[in-house]
């Protein structure tokens, strides 16, 4: 049997250009207001396709909104991953992740209006950043390096304090050393001694695509 995989057809091409089309729309839309009261007409106009076109994947506006959501968080945890991919200890990524979502809030800002006005909502979704927190949460209470009993309940604190993070910095336009100062307590939190978590908290960073 070969490998290869069934060329994708031109309908199965078309729908799955339909469905980022309306992801893309909603995402927009979430980024400028925080809100989902936009009618299904008004998303279908925005991404450039046909009224019925809507139902054809999604079963309401929610469902919609949700994806939306759950594709803006995706590709930041993706882009995390690729920036802290080399680093090998826990403490050091989770202190990287906290100051890089702040730096990266200039360069993908539609991706940080998201996380900023909807994260809190996703905070432990199956997808995006939750899964990854909690995957480093895990490495580092088992290897000893974070304090913790339960990765579930951290992930809670974290996340909002990113969160409140971002919020701030939406009206006090943040410089890096914020970033820094939060990774710090982040850390702290965690268990590490306070000189550790201030140096690791103040290492040198990848550069931010």
């Amino acid at each position: 049997m070969s490998d290869v995989a069934a060329p994708v057809s031109r309908f199965e091409r078309r729908r799955a250009n339909t469905r980022r089309a309306l992801i893309a729309a909603a995402r927009q839309i979430l980024a400028e207001t925080g809100e989902s009261t936009a009618s299904i007409q008004q998303i279908a106009e925005r991404a450039d396709v046909g009224f019925g076109s809507f139902y054809n994947h999604f079963e309401t506006k929610t469902a919609l909104f949700d994806a939306a959501v759950a594709d803006a968080l995706e590709e930041l945890g993706r882009l995390i991953d690729e920036l802290t991919g080399t680093i090998e200890d826990p403490a050091e990524v989770f202190a990287a992740s906290v100051r890089l979502t702040l730096q990266l809030s200039a360069r993908h800002p539609q991706i940080t209006q998201i996380l900023r006005l909807r994260g809190l909502q996703h905070v432990h979704s199956e997808t995006g950043l939750a899964p990854r927190a909690l995957r480093d949460l895990a490495r580092g209470r088992d290897s000893g390096r974070f304090q913790i009993d339960d990765p579930m309940i951290a992930l809670s604190a974290i996340g909002g304090a990113i969160i409140g993070l971002l919020q701030l910095n939406a009206v006090a336009d943040l410089d890096a050393r914020a970033g820094e100062q939060m990774a710090e307590l982040i850390l702290r939190m965690l268990g590490l001694p306070q000189d550790e978590a201030h140096a690791i908290a103040t290492r040198p960073l990848p550069d931010v695509p």
